[in-house]
């Protein structure tokens, strides 16, 4: 059994927004040589969080943001006093992580899927852990 552990760096530019990843950790799973396995996607932050969606029409990016604000609003009744509560309510709601099967040495994501970054409390540099495993 094989394995690799990357970090992806993430640079966000606003204080919401939702990146595609897809390539990058395609290109690790490539770079792993593994043709058989699992990919761990992990966001090392509590207020961004990784998910698996539409890549194509940029406006599903656009409606989980919308929708997300007026379920969560930044200016809720929360009790954490930093002023982004609702990224924390957010980011643990999407979750942290993600597993994706490898197979024949790539992703296994239908056609309109990709793998994002979803930041709620930007403009950051953000780091995503990458661990690839399997034969």
């Amino acid at each position: 059994m094989k394995s690799l552990t990357e970090h992806v760096p993430v640079t966000t530019h606003e204080r919401e927004e939702i990146i595609d990843i897809t390539r990058q950790i395609d290109a690790i799973v490539q770079k792993s040589g593994i043709t058989s396995g699992i990919c761990i996607i992990f966001s090392t932050h509590t207020t961004c969080s990784v998910t698996i969606n539409e890549n194509a029409d940029p406006d599903v990016k656009a409606d989980i943001i919308d929708g997300l604000a007026r379920t969560f609003p930044r200016d809720g009744h929360y009790r954490h006093v930093e002023g982004n509560s609702d990224a924390h309510v957010k980011t643990s709601i999407i979750g942290p992580s993600l597993t994706v099967i490898i197979e024949h040495g790539h992703l296994l994501l239908g056609t309109w899927q990709g793998i994002m970054v979803c930041e709620f409390d930007g403009p950051r540099s953000r780091t995503l852990a990458v661990h690839v495993q399997g034969e």
